[in-house]
């Protein structure tokens, strides 16, 4: 991944909506980004000169329940195996620092399930039911 950087720690508020928007993913503004991006356990990015090409971050209490949200690589480096990279920073960071006994969440959009089962972590229908409310 030549020219590329991996950052551990979430993308400034600015990248964070660029890229959120570039992927695909729903707008955010920046003042909620700022505050949300505050709250962040863990997070990393992966940077191409200036500019930020993939993200993810772990939110929770630290110790109970945890949730990966905010995975994304920019269209122009998908396939590339930046998901891989990001994801995988990810869960070591969980498996090194949070309780063994504690929940780790995701929704997974699409077929972006294929990565996450590359982690570990499986669908719980018919058991349980993500749900969601925007506002």
């Amino acid at each position: 991944m030549s020219g590329h950087k991996l950052i551990l720690a979430p993308p400034d508020a600015d990248s964070y909506v660029e890229l959120r928007a570039a992927a695909g993913l729903s707008a955010k503004t920046r003042q909620a980004a700022e505050i949300g991006l505050s709250g962040t356990w863990f997070g990393v990015h992966v940077v191409h000169g200036d500019r930020v090409v993939a993200m993810g971050r772990v939110i929770g209490d630290g110790g109970l329940f945890f949730q990966v949200v905010d995975v994304a690589v920019a269209p122009d480096h998908q396939g590339k195996g930046f998901g891989t990279q990001v994801m995988g920073a990810l869960v070591d960071r969980l498996r090194m620092e949070a309780p063994s006994t504690a929940q780790v969440m995701l929704l997974a959009d699409g077929t972006a399930y294929r990565l996450y089962e590359k982690f570990g972590f499986r669908r719980t229908a018919p058991d349980s039911i993500g749900m969601l409310l925007r506002l």
